[in-house]
């Protein structure tokens, strides 16, 4: 884990390990408040660090595959 000159922490990969709440919006391609309704009830994981919420790389992969067809 290592942090970049703008602070993002990134795993051993190269990959973000945390993603504000537009970012994720932004990545699943839904509104930012329908992210924050998935983080109220729970169906979207989140790391709370003080008074700041980041969703995890792993919690958008996970929230995707219960979500796919098979």
């Amino acid at each position: 884990m290592a942090a970049n000159t703008s602070g993002t922490v990134t795993g051993g990969g190269g990959q973000r390990l945390l993603y504000r709440p537009g970012e994720a919006a932004e990545i699943l391609g839904l509104s930012r408040s329908k992210v924050y309704e998935l983080l109220a009830s729970g169906e979207l994981a989140s790391v709370t660090i003080g008074s700041v919420r980041r969703i995890s790389a792993q919690a958008l992969v996970d929230f995707v595959k219960e979500r796919s067809s098979h």
